[in-house]
């Protein structure tokens, strides 16, 4: 491409430019039939036209559709005068534009023609002149104005090969771009290109045409030099071409799977056809179905219009495609929801203390607590209150208690397993966005339930763990809250959904695994561990009767008698609960079924004996009190999880140098501790106590707990252990029958510990006569039965001395 001296006359004369074809509405050159000589041009005073996404050029003419009434009113008043007008671009999409969102530079046009469009909209003909320069903007009630300054453009000599160059290179670049377009895309884009005479309006026109940022067309209208500014939009088509054909090679690698899917969808339409044809519409019908399911739900304008909009949406879907599946799955979800539906039930004290205590043998401040909470239900008319947590050793019947309450209340019962749970989404359901999405376990368990306010147990809740896709325990914050679970939201039905009728009740064995934000949401009620007298009542009534059923006897078939349920409980199980004893008797049965089923003979009433002679070896050998014949040896009282039991403090001395002390039995750091601070006590008070200081660093000390293979730790031999040093230390005997539990500090102060009611019976087991007690335990004892203290004589001390002066004999 080559240019001569005309072309660049022809340039700077904007005199000789042309409106567009109307035919085609294509920017196009302007032919030398158009005449600027009559138009206004007030430099100072100067209409403005803002415009978005387009960049006018010199001597080009461009087609705008307009939207806004008060850039129509400008544009016809400009045109009916005359008037020349100055187009700014702006790049911001606000609606309210302001002076600071217009570029600087733009064209000094003139209105050639404004057409109404068959939609109402107006289109307006720009013949675009010279560049221009707005020196100040300003705003007024009928648009914006502006004082310009006309910017010259830098030309090249005719001889400079260069731009010649770069033009030409600039129109092939845009004729390889085109390429990438169909022909009947690209048609009348080449048509109006091959009417250019001259180089710079072709330049122009490529500009306006070429697929670059509205941004890199401002700032080549804003440079001056000609030839800068086709080096310029030579590096834009570059990389414009080579994105473009990026994109075409995607879409050349993706054609083949598209048109695979646009021929299955086709088919699916012809399918869908015929089935309608033969009036068999599944699609219309599950809508219908569900359509009609809807208008029976009672449900808030909220949801109602959240699920007419999810029910259109079904509609677009055919019934062969998975989001079909998806979608008809969420809506009958929504449908099976008991958004308003709740059970009706009459709250009685009465009933409700009489199904606890049908159930459930002792755990009397637990079922007082229970009462105590639906007594409020009753009074308030609602659920809101602090959800329960249960927390005990395992087989205590945490979980039943749950059950029980579910049915003294007459609502619904659902048990939801926390164990093992480390994902959040079983919480709060998974998006719909993932394939086999489905609510979460609290919205799984009210479908099921199908009430709204049903008794739903949370177990295991301790042992919920976490990982990289959450936290769940964090999302039980919102369910466990009654201020916050009214609008419980869960990621699938994704509408906010009230919980606040829902009675929660946790359960966990330990606290120490629970989060601090969620034990703050709890009320925790410690479930102990039962003592045998307890568990021979719950064997009586409840398990034995229950096994005898499941196993195919009668009542009066099998009788264990009180000690041979004791001996049981004693010798073949250790735990807190009744778990294992259930096992245990089931087991005994099976072995009698078995002689019944064979006409073997079955003893009429099952004692220690039988118990033995059936079950065989003993299991767990129950301690017994050994007496006092030896000095150094104390006897304490210790809790486990099985219940209580005593243990032996043995301290012995041997001949050293007193600077060691050995500790044995598989102690723990905590009586490690106690043996420490009893000996120092010791050392300290030597001569009230009557020993020789001599003694200290002439004999070693050693401390024994027996059983070395089962741990043992607490504070609550301190005492016990200061009683067998002094023992062993004086030579003295400790009193006969007589056991003891307490904590001590090293000032010799006696502190309360816990397990009381345990250590006393596991005490009058062994055939204890007096224990000695800490007096702040005193309130403990108040608490127990009766029967279970008498033929025991208590001893309350507040310091080491009083226990000394009682529990060691005198010479």
């Amino acid at each position: 491409m080559s240019y001569k001296q005309s072309d660049y006359n022809t340039y700077r004369n904007y005199e000789s430019m042309s409106t567009i074809n109307p035919v085609n509405g294509i920017m196009s050159e302007v032919s030398p039939d158009f005449n600027f000589g009559n138009a206004v041009i007030n430099e100072h005073h100067m209409p403005v036209v803002p415009v978005r996404n387009i960049v006018l050029f010199p001597f080009i003419t461009v087609p705008l559709s307009v939207t806004d009434p008060e850039v129509l009113d400008v544009l016809n008043l400009a045109h009916k005068n005359q008037e020349a007008v100055i187009t700014l671009t702006t790049m911001s999409n606000v609606d309210n534009i302001t002076t600071k969102d217009l570029c600087r530079v733009g064209v000094i046009c003139v209105v050639a023609r404004i057409m109404e469009m068959p939609d109402g909209s107006y289109t307006a003909f720009m013949v675009a002149a010279n560049r221009a320069r707005a020196t100040k903007i300003y705003s007024k009630e009928n648009g914006f104005f502006a004082s310009v300054k006309y910017l010259p453009e830098t030309m090249p000599t005719e001889e400079d090969m260069e731009l010649a160059a770069i033009l030409s290179s600039v129109n092939d670049s845009f004729t390889e771009i085109l390429g990438l377009f169909s022909e009947d895309e690209t048609k009348e884009l080449r048509y109006a290109l091959a009417q250019f005479s001259s180089p710079f309006k072709m330049l122009n026109f490529i500009i306006c045409n070429s697929p670059i940022s509205l941004e890199d067309k401002q700032k080549l209208l804003e440079e001056s030099d000609i030839k800068k500014r086709g080096s310029m939009l030579l590096q834009m088509l570059d990389t414009a071409y080579q994105m473009l054909q990026l994109k075409v090679d995607i879409q050349e690698r993706t054609r083949e799977d598209l048109t695979r899917q646009q021929r299955d969808q086709f088919l699916q339409q012809q399918l869908r056809a015929i089935k309608e044809e033969l009036g068999d519409n599944p699609e219309e019908s599950d809508e219908a179905e569900l359509s009609s399911r809807a208008e029976k739900m009672m449900w808030s304008e909220e949801i109602k219009t959240h699920f007419d909009k999810e029910l259109r949406k079904l509609g677009r879907f055919m019934a062969s495609t998975p989001e079909y599946g998806i979608q008809y799955t969420y809506l009958n979800t929504l449908l099976s929801l008991p958004w308003d539906k709740k059970k009706d039930s009459t709250i009685d004290l009465d009933h409700v203390e009489k199904i606890l205590n049908r159930d459930h043998f002792g755990l009397d401040k637990i079922k007082d607590r229970i009462l105590e909470q639906v007594a409020v239900m009753k009074l308030r008319g609602d659920m809101k209150a602090p959800i329960l947590c249960l927390y005990g050793p395992p087989g205590v019947g945490k979980t039943s208690l749950g059950k029980s309450v579910a049915e003294a209340l007459g609502r619904d019962y659902a048990r939801i397993s926390l164990g093992g749970l480390h994902d959040e989404a079983e919480i709060r359901g998974h998006r719909r966005t993932y394939i086999g999405a489905m609510p979460g376990r609290i919205i799984a368990a009210l479908e099921k339930t199908e009430s709204n306010n049903p008794v739903i147990v949370l177990d295991e809740i301790d042992k919920i763990s976490k990982d990289i896709k959450g936290d769940p325990s964090a999302a039980l914050l919102e369910v466990l809250d009654p201020e916050q679970n009214s609008r419980f939201h869960d990621n699938y039905i994704d509408i906010d959904y009230n919980l606040s009728d829902v009675l929660f009740i946790a359960t966990a064995n330990t606290l120490d695994t629970i989060s601090d934000p969620l034990l703050d949401r709890m009320e925790l009620i410690e479930v102990s561990g039962y003592i045998v007298e307890e568990k021979i009542e719950i064997a009586k009534r409840h398990l034995l009767p229950k096994a005898l059923s499941d196993l195919g006897f009668e009542p009066e078939d099998v009788k264990i008698q009180d000690d041979g349920l004791r001996f049981i409980i004693e010798r073949y199980t250790r735990e807190s609960g009744v778990r294992q004893l259930d096992k245990t008797i089931r087991r005994l049965l099976r072995r009698l079924a078995r002689k019944k089923a064979t006409s073997i003979p079955m003893p009429e009433s099952i004692g220690i004996a039988e118990v033995k002679e059936i079950l065989g070896k003993e299991l767990h050998l129950r301690e017994l009190y050994e007496g006092n014949d030896y000095v150094g040896v104390v006897t304490g009282l210790a809790w486990t999880a099985a219940g209580g039991e005593i243990l032996f403090i043995e301290s012995s001395l041997s001949k050293g140098k007193g600077e060691k002390l050995t500790l044995t039995g598989n102690l723990g750091d905590v009586m490690k501790e106690s043996a420490t601070i009893a000996l120092q006590y010791v050392r300290a008070h030597a001569v009230e106590l009557g020993i020789e200081d001599s003694k200290f660093t002439e004999y070693n000390v050693h401390v024994h707990v027996p059983e070395g293979a089962v741990p043992k730790d607490g504070p609550s031999a301190g005492i016990t252990m200061v009683t067998s040093l002094v023992s062993a230390f004086t030579g003295r005997k400790v009193r006969e029958k007589l056991a003891m539990t307490g904590e001590m500090t090293l000032r010799g102060k006696v502190l309360p510990v816990g397990g009381i009611k345990e250590k006393i019976l596991a005490a009058k087991r062994s055939g204890i006569t007096d224990i000695v007690l800490s007096a702040e335990n005193r309130r403990d004892l108040e608490e127990i039965e009766s029967t279970y203290l008498n033929g025991i004589n208590f001893h309350y001390v507040n310091n080491i001395t009083e226990v000394i002066d009682y529990s060691v004999l005198k010479d």
